[in-house]
C-alpha cells in the first residue's frame, strides 16, 4: 500500500448517504464532535460482517453524567461550573479517558471524546473501554486553591461512576500530575482507604508511571517511523511542522529532530514560529517552559497563525484540539503524511480531501494511543504494587505501537482503505466481538 486508498470504502457511503444517516439533531454543516465520530462509525460499518448487526452500540454511550460544580471563589462568592464524565462502552474492561479543564468543553466534544477512547484502547488492544469527562471552565482564571477546589468538587460529584475497576481518569487538556494527585486523594477519601489506580497519569511518589509524561508524544514518532518505513520516506531528512507544542507536540518535535528531522514550524496558542532551517528543538522547549509559548523565541521568525498550513514539510503534526484541520485549509497542506497528535484534529471532509492529494494521515485512534498505553501499564504498577524501569516500560510502548500499526497497516491494504478505516475495522470489530460474546444482560 503505497498511499491511502479512499477513506469512504464502499460505495454505499457516499458522502450523501452518510449526511442521510445522520441523528436529526445534528446539522450536516456543523457536525461538531459526536456528528464527526458518527460518521466514521457510518464508514466502517459495512466491514464489520455479522457483528454490524450490534453497531448501534458504538453510536450510544453507554452512561452519560452532567454535574453541577459550586465552589467558593477566594473572594467569598460562590461559582458554578458545569461538568461532564462520560463511558461511552465498557465492553472489554473499565472505562478510560482523561478529564480536560477547558471554558469550550461541551457534551458532544466529551462524548466523542470517550468513543475515540474506545477505539483508541481497541485498537492497541489494551483491556480498557472509553471514557472522557471536562469541566467548562477557564484554569487561567483560577487561583491555585480555587483550582483544587474544582478539582476536588468534580471528582466527588464524579465519583459515583468512577474506580479502578469501573472509571479510570487521566489528564488531558490542562490537567496535569498535581489535578490527578487532587483526584486520586479525594476518591481515596470519600472511599476510606487509598485507590491509587482511581487514576493514571499522577506523580511517580503517588503511584504514577515513569515514562508517562513523554508518552503520547513518544507513540506520535513510533507510528510515525513506521509509517515512514511503509511509504519510504526517511525521516532523517524530513521536515516536520508541529501544531502545539506541550506533553504531546513536543515530545514528538524532539524526537523527530534526534532522529535528523528538521522542525521548521511551531504553532502554539500564543502564536506560529517558523525557521527554514530548522528549529533548535531543545532550546524552543527551555523557552516555552520559561514563557508558556512558542512565542517570541529570538532564533526563528514570526509568522501570521493561519500561514501555518501553507508551510511546505513532509510530515505535519497537528497536537492541539480538535478539528483544525478543515475543508477549508486541507487543500493547503503540503505534507506527505499528517500524524495526528491530538483528537478529532481532521473534519471528515478535510480527510477526502487529504486521500484526494495523495497525503498520507495517521489517524488520532492509534497514532495518540501511546498515553493510554502506559496509563495501563501504571494501571497495573498500581494493581501490583510492582514497579518497571523507564527503559522497560519505553520498549514495551514501542513494542505495543508498532504491533497496532502494523496489523492496521495490513487491514487498510487488505481492504484498500484509508488508515483511519483500517484502524475503526480493527477497534470496532473488537469491542462488537465483546459485546456479541457478553451478550445482553437482562
Amino acid at each position: 500500500m503505497s498511499q491511502a486508498p479512499h477513506p469512504t470504502g464502499a460505495v454505499a457511503n457516499s458522502p450523501a448517504a452518510l449526511t442521510n444517516a445522520l441523528p436529526s439533531y445534528l446539522d450536516p454543516n456543523n457536525l461538531g464532535p459526536w456528528g464527526i465520530y458518527l460518521q466514521q462509525v457510518d464508514r466502517v460499518t459495512p466491514y464489520l460482517g455479522n457483528l454490524a448487526r450490534w453497531v448501534d452500540t458504538l453510536k450510544r454511550p453507554k452512561r452519560t453524567l452532567i454535574v453541577d460544580v459550586p465552589i467558593h471563589l477566594d473572594d467569598g462568592s460562590v461559582a458554578h461550573f458545569e461538568g461532564y464524565r462520560v463511558q461511552h462502552n465498557t465492553s472489554r474492561g473499565p472505562g478510560k479517558g482523561g478529564v480536560r479543564f477547558h471554558q469550550n468543553v461541551t457534551l458532544s466534544e466529551v462524548m466523542a471524546l470517550s468513543a475515540w477512547m474506545s477505539i483508541k484502547n481497541a485498537a492497541v488492544n489494551v483491556p480498557y473501554g472509553g471514557a472522557k469527562g471536562g469541566i467548562r471552565v477557564d484554569p487561567r482564571q483560577l487561583t491555585i486553591g480555587e483550582l483544587e477546589r474544582v478539582t476536588r468538587r468534580y471528582t466527588s460529584e464524579i465519583g459515583i461512576i468512577i474506580g479502578p475497576t469501573k472509571d479510570i481518569p487521566a489528564p488531558d487538556v490542562n490537567t496535569n500530575e498535581q489535578i490527578m494527585a487532587w483526584m486520586m486523594d479525594t476518591y481515596s477519601m470519600n472511599e476510606g482507604s487509598t485507590a491509587t489506580g482511581v487514576v493514571t497519569g499522577k506523580p511517580v511518589d503517588l503511584g504514577g508511571s515513569l515514562g508517562r509524561r513523554e508518552a503520547t508524544g513518544r507513540g506520535v514518532f513510533t507510528v510515525g517511523v513506521e509509517a515512514a518505513k511503509h511509504t519510504g520516506m526517511d525521516i532523517s531528512t524530513a521536515r516536520v511542522a508541529v501544531q502545539g507544542f506541550g506533553n504531546v507536540g513536543g515530545v514528538a518535535g524532539k524526537l523527530f529532530a534526534e532522529a535528523g528531522a528538521k522542525v521548521v514550524a511551531v504553532q502554539d496558542h500564543g502564536g506560529t514560529i517558523y525557521r527554514e532551517a530548522g528549529l533548535d528543538v531543545p532550546g524552543l522547549l527551555a523557552h516555552v517552559a520559561r514563557t508558556g509559548s512558542v512565542a517570541g523565541f529570538e532564533q526563528a521568525e514570526a509568522m501570521a497563525d493561519d500561514a501555518f498550513w501553507d508551510v511546505p514539510c513532509d510530515i505535519l503534526i497537528p497536537a492541539a484540539l480538535e478539528q483544525q484541520i478543515t475543508h477549508a485549509n486541507a487543500g493547503r497542506i503540503q505534507a506527505k503524511m499528517v500524524i495526528e497528535g491530538a483528537n478529532g484534529p481532521t473534519t471528515p471532509q478535510a480527510d477526502d480531501i487529504l486521500h484526494d492529494r495523495g497525503v498520507l494521515v495517521v489517524p488520532d485512534v492509534i497514532a495518540n494511543a501511546g498515553g493510554v498505553t502506559v496509563s495501563y501499564f501504571e494501571w497495573v504498577q498500581d494493581f501490583s504494587s510492582f514497579f518497571w524501569s523507564e527503559d522497560e516500560i519505553n520498549a514495551r510502548l514501542v513494542k505495543i505501537m508498532q504491533d497496532a500499526f502494523a496489523a492496521v497497516w495490513q487491514v487498510a491494504d487488505a481492504n484498500k482503505v484509508s488508515l483511519r478505516t483500517a484502524t475503526f475495522i480493527v477497534a470496532c470489530k473488537r469491542i462488537l466481538h465483546a459485546r456479541d460474546l457478553r451478550g445482553l444482560y437482562p
